[in-house]
């Protein structure tokens, strides 16, 4: 009787504790100096307005109208959080450089899930820098130029070698990279064994922005099962490779042999993880950047025709079917250009999420701890302030006697920043480069039809880019 007396005071109690609670954090709130913003509709926020804006082909209108009525640093409420998007590039800087201080990675749980918590994406701390630094190691000049060069102009004339008439771009640029991470993470060269790992990763990354229960989300569950497949093809070859190493046969010069021999003691499911995010990494970025840039240069006849004439010089100096050599990549000043243009213009990475760990003050507001921050690259990319029409194709704007070239280095970021800049990013300028050089001076080509870029769940071009090929004489 005594307990049933007091279940009324108990539910009271937590009532009155629950209103309390709530009126301290709306008047701490009301104390800090947020950014202004709208925060939506109750639950909903401002999500839909967002993923709407991203499904069509201009999706700057989100942005542009609320940096026009609120600043560059503005509220807003998405996914579910209240989250303060910035297209400030000296905001932004400020969150890249303080990635583990003040700020915490933060990403869907459909992307942790999928990825593995073993992942670069997730790691965090001194493993995180040791293992960002390793990756790297993996792409820098020296290694490019000594060992990964050769690798990578083979595998795309090999590829390029079997195109006729009618080409899907995106499939095939997706199919070219894929190739080439396999080969640098575990030394594969193409086979069957790799085209049908690919096919299952097409199924793992269509799962990224979905909701992460199986229950609800037809594509999540298939994600997941394909996400199942590509861990155990993986750990064949992990087991393999470490049966190999422990017999002390020959080690090979890939990321799996440095993991291997790290002295890290990694474990089986450590290593998938971390390979499996690495593959993805590679695949997708990549092979969206190579895509875009022809078809930018396609709507840019002036650009084509003297990326052409750079490669047709480059070409002459050799037999037509010669290896590229370093000094050819080297000799690439245009090209250099297109590549950088192309980064600016698609925005493969549009902005990065990250979680406030404290209260931060930035630009006088503050952001209060536990609230998602969204840092915009593409909105300072596209900003007409940093670059004169912003939002049209114009690589002579990298050359070296322009003043765009000379902008500071937190308005031009297509490769992140701070502790998570992509350790790849030396690799992907070199395999477009090889691309660009093998296609242009292989082929001629038209759109097959009209095709337009779309930006969620990631940016793309809605047809896959079709294209007509015909061979140069």
């Amino acid at each position: 009787m005594a307990s049933l007396l007091t279940l009324p005071a108990l539910l009271s109690f937590a009532t009155v504790f629950t209103v309390v609670l709530f009126v301290r954090r709306v008047s701490r709130r009301r104390q800090l100096r947020l950014p202004p913003g709208s925060y939506g509709l109750p639950f909903i926020g401002e999500t839909l307005q967002l993923i709407s804006a991203y499904k069509s082909d201009n999706p700057e209108p989100f942005m542009d109208e609320r940096v026009r009525r609120y600043g560059p640093i503005f509220t807003t409420h998405v996914f579910g959080e209240a989250t303060v998007f910035s297209a400030d590039p000296e905001a932004n800087r400020f969150i890249l450089q303080n990635e583990g201080k003040l700020l915490d990675c933060s990403y869907p749980g459909s992307i942790s899930n999928l990825l593995g918590k073993h992942s670069l994406l997730l790691m965090k701390g001194s493993l995180h820098k040791r293992m960002h630094s390793l990756t790297a190691s993996f792409a820098n000049p020296s290694i490019i130029k000594d060992h990964l060069l050769h690798h990578i102009d083979r595998l795309i004339c090999l590829n390029l070698g079997a195109w006729s008439h009618r080409v899907f771009l995106m499939d095939q640029a997706k199919k070219i990279t894929f190739e080439l991470t396999v080969k640098q993470l575990m030394s594969f060269d193409p086979d069957e064994w790799t085209e049908s790992l690919r096919k299952e990763y097409v199924l793992v990354i269509e799962g990224f922005f979905t909701l992460p229960f199986p229950l609800f989300s037809t594509t999540y569950r298939r994600a997941i099962k394909a996400r199942t497949k590509v861990a155990e093809a993986l750990t064949l070859v992990v087991r393999q490779r470490r049966k190999e190493y422990d017999e002390g046969k020959e080690k090979k010069n890939d990321m799996l042999g440095a993991l291997l021999a790290s002295g890290d003691h990694f474990s089986d499911e450590q290593i998938v993880d971390f390979l499996l995010a690495l593959l993805v990494a590679g695949y997708e970025t990549t092979s969206t950047i190579m895509t875009l840039a022809v078809k930018f240069l396609t709507e840019t006849p002036l650009a084509l025709a003297q990326l052409k004439e750079e490669h047709d010089q480059i070409r002459a100096r050799s037999d037509q079917e010669a290896a590229l050599e370093w000094t050819d990549y080297k000799s690439m000043a245009f090209t250099q250009c297109v590549v950088n243009e192309t980064l600016r213009m698609a925005n493969i990475i549009g902005g990065i999420f990250r979680r406030a760990t404290t209260d931060i003050d930035i630009k006088g507001y503050t952001i209060p701890k536990g609230w998602k921050v969204f840092a915009s690259f593409r909105a300072v990319h596209l900003n007409p302030e940093h670059y004169k029409d912003a939002r049209t194709f114009n690589p002579w704007r990298w050359q070296s006697n322009s003043s765009e070239a000379a902008n500071p280095g937190n308005v031009y970021t297509p490769f992140g920043g701070g502790p998570r800049l992509c350790p790849g990013y030396e690799l992907a300028r070199v395999v477009l480069s090889v691309f660009l050089h093998r296609f242009v001076t292989r082929f001629s080509w038209v759109p097959a039809e009209e095709d337009k870029l779309v930006f969620f769940p990631t940016t793309r071009t809605q047809k896959r880019y079709p294209i007509i090929v015909k061979r140069r004489d």
